[in-house]
């Protein structure tokens, strides 16, 4: 005899069970061994360091500077040298290049430019052009020009058919000439390839980097031995993070008791990490992974646990976001429920005195994720797999753009707090994009590897059935709407200049996901794709040849 009502329900969420975390208490027992300096000699070295850079900024022209700019991004260390760059985005803008400039020297103006918020035409390319249109062959003979202009290039708006034109040529040319390319400009070429530069995130591109520019002729011993230092100084600071948000989540994770969830604070911290890794950004990447892990919860239930009435009770008591509706919930929800409410009163309670972030903006980014939830349960309740337009404009949202965006408006300064934070609030198109590109990359890595079957129908799914294709029709015509999002990313730049910094921000969101679901795993929920990059980022310092005391 079939079970009928609740237990009905319930059992056919039943028989899926997640990944058990690789990694429990280990950040909380891990005491990592000692550096080869002491912390006070290696900030002391590094401020030395910080001085000769300063240096080569002061006795630099626009073109030099433009170089040491892009090493400087390359190494990771550009957050330290904030004003000088600004300086020097403003020479670089004054002062065109020659007519007689490489295709590496423009390409590379280009992107700098472009990258922060500076408009430039691709008309720029022009001269590398024949009287056909076409790109010259010549050009073919530059590797690095090439690897260059097929990264800039991808800061395309709508409707530059140059910069697409820029992409195919460089992309057909960089994959003829590969195999022959020497260390380490092949391994650039290689990534590149896979997913180009102003793609990529950041904090993982910087890992190899690292390792490879000891290796690029001309390279600088001072900036290879800053970006060093500050990785490993920068590394004992957010081992004790994640030590503290480790103990926090397990306390919380043990209370509630809620087996069926994910325990991924390792993951979720990580992902506030690529996002914000600098030194004084401590607040956001804390309230970044709290968040990732009170929707991951609230996701997990209303996907792979809750029966319908349990997910309309949930609903309910979020929307009301206060104890009296602890009463609503059935008894295994009501731990979470006083954890939900308590955390925000935490964050609220712990927030400096001189950060005046509203947390009422963030408690109803949740409150909206839910909804979205609620409806996900609805359609998947019914059996209903609505149209794929429908599916992504729901799912682009609960898969928590909007509310990690909100969050990270805590590290905006405070000129522009409160305007950055209701704007972000509002729902711009720049946050619908981030979250489309997350969700659908999302989206084609659980239908690569086989998702619970007890989610609601994805994007892929939907597709296949509205248009009656293949699966992998599908997923390239999806990948194709990823690009039309990358360019609304790109046009982001060059709106309110004010936001820019919001903006960057959101955009690493939709750079992070090139890091989470590469190669279309679902590195957030099969974790194991994210062990080697993890153990590089926290547990792995950088090697480095330390100068004697005198220096």
């Amino acid at each position: 005899m079939a079970p009928s009502g609740i237990a009905a329900s319930r059992e056919k969420k039943l028989g899926f069970e997640f990944e058990p975390s690789p990694w429990g208490d280990f950040f909380i027992e891990y005491e990592p061994k000692p550096l080869q300096r002491s912390e006070e000699w290696m900030m002391t070295r590094a401020d030395k360091l910080k001085e000769d850079v300063h240096m080569m900024f002061n006795t630099s022209n626009s073109t030099e500077g433009m170089f040491l700019l892009d090493t400087l991004q390359h190494l990771g260390i550009d957050h330290l040298f904030e004003e000088q760059i600004h300086n020097t985005l403003s020479k670089i803008l004054e002062n065109k290049l020659t007519s007689s400039a490489s295709l590496h020297e423009e390409a590379l103006r280009f992107r700098l430019l472009r990258e922060h918020g500076y408009w430039v035409s691709p008309d720029v390319f022009n001269k590398f052009k024949g009287e056909d249109g076409t790109f010259k062959k010549d050009i073919t003979s530059q590797p690095s020009g090439l690897l260059s202009l097929y990264n800039a290039a991808h800061l395309l708006i709508h409707g530059e058919p140059t910069l697409e034109e820029a992409i195919s040529f460089a992309r057909h040319h960089l994959e003829l000439m590969s195999s022959s390319l020497k260390s380490p400009l092949a391994q650039q070429v290689k990534r590149a390839l896979h997913r180009a530069l102003p793609r990529s995130c950041k904090r993982v591109e910087t890992l190899h980097y690292i390792s490879e520019y000891g290796e690029e002729e001309g390279h600088n011993p001072v900036l290879l031995e800053l970006a060093k230092l500050d990785f490993n100084l920068l590394q004992h600071v957010h081992l004790k993070e994640l030590k503290a948000i480790t103990e926090w989540w397990k306390n919380i994770y043990d209370h509630i008791g809620l087996s069926y969830i994910r325990d991924r604070v390792v993951e979720s911290y990580t992902w506030a990490y690529v996002i914000y890794y600098e030194r004084c950004f401590e607040l956001p990447r804390i309230i970044i992974a709290k968040m990732m892990l009170l929707i991951t919860i609230l996701d997990d239930t209303y996907d792979t646990h809750g029966t319908i009435e349990e997910c309309r009770k949930l609903y309910e008591a979020v929307q009301r976001w206060d104890e009296s509706a602890i009463s609503l919930l059935p008894e295994y929800q009501k731990k979470f429920y006083i954890e939900l409410l308590r955390t925000f009163k935490n964050i609220e309670g712990e927030m400096p005195v001189d950060i005046n972030y509203d947390i009422g903006h963030l408690k109803k980014a949740v409150q909206n994720n839910v909804t979205g939830y609620l409806q996900e349960a609805e359609w998947s309740h019914k059996n209903y797999k609505p149209r794929f337009i429908d599916q992504v404009n729901l799912t682009s949202l609960t898969v928590g753009a909007p509310t990690v965006c909100v969050s990270m408006m805590a590290g905006m300064s405070d000129t522009i707090m409160k305007q950055a934070l209701k704007w972000t609030a509002d729902v711009p198109d720049v946050v619908v994009a981030a979250g489309k590109i997350v969700r659908l990359m999302n989206d084609i890595a659980a239908f690569e590897r086989g998702k619970c079957n007890n989610d609601v129908a994805s994007s892929v799914d939907c597709y296949i059935n509205e248009y009656s294709v293949t699966s992998d029709v599908a997923i390239a015509r999806i990948g194709a709407l990823m690009e039309d999002e990358w360019r609304t990313l790109n046009q982001a730049r060059f709106g309110n200049r004010v936001l820019l910094p919001a903006m960057q921000r959101i955009i690493s969101l939709a750079l992070s996901a090139s890091f989470i679901y590469d190669n279309r795993n679902d590195a957030y929920t099969a974790s194991k794709h994210l062990q080697k990059t993890i153990e590089g980022l926290f547990i792995k310092p950088m090697q480095m040849s330390i100068p004697s005391v005198s220096t």
